[in-house]
């Protein structure tokens, strides 16, 4: 049956990203309402009518499935499907007029991953995989880098909302990894860096506190790209897990070592 409605799940998923998008693309620079979740932890206008239309799409179509979205929750409709959305992944860019952000959507079969699309509506790039089948860059086929040190490597990171109560730790990982790599990045969208390394941009990324919306869909990307994903001890990566390393996968254990240090 999942086969069969592929097409139609492909489909649907760009209908809802392109109409997320098209919201987030007419709202940016614009004067819009900015709320706090947390001290730094924004939410604004386009969040919710992003989320709201992609909503719509999806259920609209499949409306036995369920859904995770990062404003609205989880249904719970105890369907084997399910859409895990985020209808901007990079809402402090966002507020700020930085274009680094996106429109994220993952579609789950029985617990696993396997379409996921990510969206830049800036810059229009749109980063897409369905599992077994890699990945692609506005349709073309995208691959991770051949870095096989770090040294040769440009890596990004994120922090978590909660990086004051961690800060020790962070900065110290922070520091080893800066120490030797070329260089570190920190864009704030965890889904465009995953994407970015998918496509040889960045050799490596890790984060911790990362929800499910944040990764699932660039996760998929990234791996069908050939990215090795992990926790930070060599572990296979669920998406919703505390600790993630995501690398091209030639400097991955060195990427290991560093982070343990």
């Amino acid at each position: 049956m999942l086969a069969m409605d592929m097409e139609a799940i492909k489909n649907t998923a760009l209908s809802a990203v392109f109409k997320g998008g098209r919201i987030l693309s007419d709202m940016y620079g614009s004067s819009f309402r900015v709320d706090r979740k947390g001290r730094i932890d924004l939410v604004t206008e386009a969040d919710t009518a992003s989320e709201t239309a992609i909503i719509e799409t999806l259920t609209r179509r499949f409306p036995d499935h369920d859904v995770l979205a990062e404003e609205s929750g989880a249904s719970h409709r105890e369907s084997p499907y399910r859409w895990v959305i985020d209808p901007l992944d990079g809402t402090t860019n966002f507020a700020h007029g930085l274009p680094l952000f996106s429109v994220s959507i993952a579609f789950q079969a029985h617990g696993e991953t396997v379409f996921g699309v990510v969206f830049n509506p800036i810059t229009e790039e749109l980063f897409m995989a369905t599992k077994g089948e890699g990945a692609t860059l506005c349709g073309r086929p995208i691959s991770v880098s051949e870095a096989a040190t770090v040294e040769e490597s440009l890596l990004v990171t994120g922090f978590p909302y909660n990086v004051r109560d961690i800060m020790p730790r962070l900065l110290s990982r922070f520091e080893s990894c800066l120490d030797a790599a070329q260089g570190v990045r920190r864009l704030g969208s965890a889904a465009l860096d995953l994407c970015f390394l998918a496509c040889g941009r960045f050799d490596g990324f890790w984060e911790e506190n990362l929800k499910a919306w944040d990764t699932a869909a660039g996760v998929l990307i990234a791996e069908e790209a050939g990215a090795r994903i992990t926790d930070f001890n060599g572990k296979k990566y669920t998406p919703g897990e505390v600790e993630m390393l995501a690398t091209n996968g030639g400097i991955h254990q060195e990427m290991i070592t560093l982070l343990m240090t």
